[in-house]
């Protein structure tokens, strides 16, 4: 039987044109990425940057997914090369580095996170993503440059005025927008639909676009097919967090209409 690691679906919808639907998750449990997996999201998106997720929590979560055909995204903290090719080693299919601040760190990131000719990852292959070993290290280098995705995210105004610098580095996959901190960063918080978060969204789905970057974005059902209309391939929509709140407040609100009633 040959041995070859698992492509990214992601990865291999985006090139063939196809849009991708990613899901969010904050909880721990490995059942909240098996449900959406599932359910039929291509993605599942994981975080370390605000939630407390250990590394063996994180691969229990990719196992979770890997058994359904789905990717896992991980949204790394900003660290050492050490937190951002660890997922990788555990087979992630990507990662996400938030709040990128130039085409500098965009350079660097490339620099520790994929292997020659593009980078100077180090080099293991002793884990997951290589097979534990099972396949020779050219092609184990070769294949995570093609099949796991480098996405960066602009959350700031700062990093703007060098977007088409950012957008031209080889090795970045994709553009993704944050458009929650971004509305933070310039005094109009939790005002995703502002003229000026608008206005950015939108400039970056063209920038991204117009030099072979894919453009993502987090969005709602409501602004889902603005969303995509605008160019951007990646969107995500939904989190556990707010289907929990979701439910809970739909029975809660149902057990009020009936306190009282005999």
């Amino acid at each position: 039987m040959a041995n070859i690691p698992r492509r990214s679906k992601v990865l291999d919808k985006l090139r063939s044109g196809q849009r991708v639907l990613s899901f969010k998750n904050n909880f721990g449990c490995i059942r909240a990425s098996e449900i959406p997996a599932m359910a039929g999201f291509d993605c599942i998106w994981i975080c370390q940057e605000h939630v407390p997720m250990d590394y063996s929590t994180m691969e229990a979560q990719i196992l979770a997914a890997k058994a359904f055909d789905t990717d896992v995204i991980v949204r790394v903290q900003k660290g050492c090369y050490s937190d951002y090719i660890l997922p990788l080693e555990a087979d992630a299919s990507g990662i996400m580095v938030p709040h990128l601040m130039s085409a500098k760190e965009a350079r660097e990131l490339v620099h520790w996170t994929r292997y020659q000719p593009l980078g100077r990852r180090p080099l293991d292959g002793g884990n997951a993503d290589g097979l534990f070993c099972r396949i020779p290290p050219s092609q184990y280098t070769a294949f995570a440059n093609a099949n796991r995705l480098l996405i960066v995210q602009i959350e700031d105004p700062e990093p703007l005025e060098e977007l088409d610098e950012i957008c031209q580095v080889p090795g970045i996959d994709m553009i993704f927008f944050g458009p929650g901190d971004f509305s933070h960063s310039i005094g109009y918080v939790g005002e995703l639909e502002h003229p000026e978060v608008d206005r950015v969204r939108r400039l970056i789905a063209d920038t991204a676009r117009k030099y072979g970057k894919y453009a993502g974005t987090v969005c709602g059902p409501a602004t889902m097919q603005k969303y995509y209309d605008l160019g951007y391939q990646f969107l995500n929509c939904g989190s556990d967090v707010g289907a929990l709140n979701s439910y809970c407040d739909n029975i809660i609100q149902h057990f009020e209409k009936h306190q009282g009633r005999a």
